[in-house]
């Protein structure tokens, strides 16, 4: 299980890179905001520049808050996103159907 700065600073990043048009396909800036001594605030921009960067970027389309455990839970298998949403533990606010794409990328 990865903690959230590695899937931030690297595994993310990572996927991006792999296939640039896929996460350009996705089409969104996302913002994560994970919460606890191992979180942090990274945006993620899949729509015109993809790629991840530390800490609010102010343009994010859908913003998802979680904790720490619940990042984890949701990097290795990303089909429990949706169990954790309806358990009100992963909040998200913005174009909440966007965040339904970010299965292309996590998965």
């Amino acid at each position: 299980m990865p903690d959230a700065k590695h899937s931030f600073e690297t595994d993310i990043p990572n996927r991006i890179n792999a296939d640039v048009e896929k996460a350009k396909a996705i089409g969104a800036i996302f913002l994560f905001t994970i919460l606890g001594d191992e979180g942090g605030v990274w945006t993620v921009n899949l729509r015109d520049d993809p790629g991840v960067s530390e800490g609010d970027a102010g343009n994010s389309e859908c913003a998802l808050e979680m904790s720490h455990e619940d990042w984890k839970t949701i990097s290795d298998n990303p089909s429990a996103a949706m169990p954790l949403f309806f358990q009100g533990k992963l909040k998200v606010s913005g174009n909440t159907m966007l965040a339904t794409k970010l299965q292309q990328l996590l998965g």
